[in-house]
Formats: C-alpha cells, sequence, structure tokens
C-alpha cells in the first residue's frame, strides 16, 4: 500500500472518479434541496482555475495510483484566509483517517502559501464532516446546539500557523539565526 500527495487540477483524469462519487453523494443526501438541478450546478459553481496556485490548490491521495481522497482551496475575500472545499474520501476508503491526512495537508500548503486561516462551509446532512472538523481544531461560527437544518450551510474556521509545517519552519529559522 503506498499513498502519496498529487497536486494537480479538477480536470486531471485521476480526479474524476472521486468528484463523481461526490457529486452522486451531494445528489443522495440533499437532491434538490438548495437547487433544482441538484449537486451537479454546486460542482460546477468554481470554475477549475480557482483551485489552482498561487491563490488556490486542489489535492488528491492516491493509492497505488488511484484517488482515494482529496481536497481543495481557494481564496477567500479576507487576503489572510483560504476557503476550504470538497475534502472527500471515496465511499470504499472511509474510517481510515485519510480525511484528516487531507485536510493535514490542505493546512499545511495553505501556511506554504502564506495563509493564516482557514474558513469552510459543510452541509446540515454532513454530521461526519462535522465531527471531522470539530476533532481538528475548528471552531463552529454556528450555535452547534441549534438544528442544523435550521442553519443549513455550517460555518467553521480555524487559525494556521501552528501545525508541524509551522513548528519546522520555526525551528529550521532559529537554527539558522542562533536561537537553536
Amino acid at each position: 500500500m503506498s499513498d502519496r500527495f498529487l497536486y494537480t487540477t479538477p480536470l486531471d483524469p485521476l480526479a474524476k472518479p472521486l468528484i463523481d462519487e461526490l457529486t452522486y453523494e451531494y445528489d443522495s443526501r440533499y437532491g434538490s434541496f438548495y437547487d433544482a438541478e441538484g449537486a451537479t450546478k454546486e460542482m460546477n459553481r468554481y470554475a477549475p482555475e480557482v483551485f489552482s496556485p498561487p491563490f488556490g490548490n486542489f489535492l488528491l491521495l492516491l493509492r497505488n495510483g488511484e484517488a482515494i481522497a482529496g481536497g481543495a482551496f481557494k481564496k477567500h475575500e479576507d487576503p489572510a484566509t483560504v476557503e476550504f472545499k470538497r475534502v472527500w474520501t471515496h465511499s470504499a476508503y472511509r474510517r481510515q483517517g485519510l480525511a484528516r491526512k487531507v485536510l493535514i495537508e490542505l493546512e499545511e500548503q495553505a501556511v506554504r502559501q502564506g495563509y493564516s486561516r482557514v474558513y469552510l462551509t459543510t452541509g446540515f446532512r454532513q454530521p461526519e464532516a462535522v465531527g471531522l472538523y470539530l476533532t481538528n481544531g475548528y471552531s463552529a461560527l454556528f450555535d452547534t446546539t441549534a438544528d442544523p437544518e435550521t442553519i443549513r450551510k455550517l460555518p467553521f474556521e480555524k487559525s494556521l500557523g501552528f501545525g508541524a509545517y509551522a513548528a519546522s519552519r520555526a525551528v529550521v529559522s532559529a537554527t539558522l539565526h542562533g536561537a537553536a
């Protein structure tokens, strides 16, 4: 078993099966709740270039050459903030901690690209996503005791810069400057 990250584009053929399954999952959970066109409209809301450097990025987690999880980010209206989108694990590979791996890698890449804060939303019918974000240091920007259906889009935020990447950069910097 060989897992590796690949920074690419949503147009990469490796991404298609993962994106197709995510679209199906959104449709199965929400149907036409938000829009008559369902998940297809949501999945096409952003041009692929939005998820490209220098302001964004698109990540796949590959196992033996197959995309098993992924996620993306784009710039937010606040220049220090990045917005995470489409953090997703293929249904055949769930319960292995892969979404957490993707989340951490996206955070570290966001720091490398100069961001210091993450903003994201998830849908009210995605309790596993809510759990993922709450257990990984994200603050809910909504009343967690309220019925999620009354809120619909559940926003979260997290300050970056204190993760493994930032810590290793601090050690390197301290070493270079004689403080270590």
